[in-house]
């Protein structure tokens, strides 16, 4: 029988999925997914996108199938803000971007523009998602900003509203 879904292993860290034809494919398409010594690494949103497109099946390591529930209330223990950034990366997955973490950056994620993938060349933004109810002090912005500078990306604020929808703000240096 050959098999048509991905079967990863959940991790804290994400999920972890042998190096088959449907994990090649997949990365070679969309570049979803990083590869590690030989297998590959999805992190939690790409893990949950793929389990909502029906794509990945997921196991704990005591080997128990994990319904999308139980992953997402997994994934929310490990990260309190998890709902939001997932919202956020599905919305720019939808629309044809390719997501990336950007932790190394001090962001959240890094987006390709459409039709560009990693190694190609540079992303064009780092993403900040927020929800509309959080404050975020002159500070927070402050740092924001100087984070999108130093590497040389567009800062995009993604504010999540009380309806999982997803407004996008570019914000961009000026000089009088």
């Amino acid at each position: 029988m050959v098999k048509s879904k991905l079967e990863g292993i959940f991790a804290e860290e994400g999920i972890t999925v042998e190096d088959n034809p449907i994990s090649r494919t997949l990365y070679d398409k969309s570049r979803m997914g990083e590869i590690n010594r030989g297998k590959f690494k999805y992190s939690l949103q790409e893990a949950l996108y793929l389990l909502e497109c029906n794509k990945l099946i997921i196991f704990s390591t005591t080997n128990k199938e994990l319904t999308s529930d139980e992953f997402l209330k997994k994934a929310r223990k490990i990260d309190k803000n998890f709902w939001i950034r997932y919202l956020v990366f599905k919305d720019l997955r939808s629309r044809g971007y390719i997501v990336k973490t950007a932790l190394k950056f001090g962001a959240d994620f890094r987006v390709y523009d459409k039709g560009i993938k990693p190694g190609e060349d540079h992303a064009k933004w780092v993403v900040f998602p927020v929800h509309e109810s959080n404050t975020l002090t002159w500070h927070d912005f402050s740092a924001k900003n100087r984070v999108s500078h130093s590497t040389r990306k567009k800062l995009l604020m993604a504010i999540v509203d009380n309806e999982d929808d997803v407004t996008y703000y570019e914000i961009a240096w000026k000089k009088p």
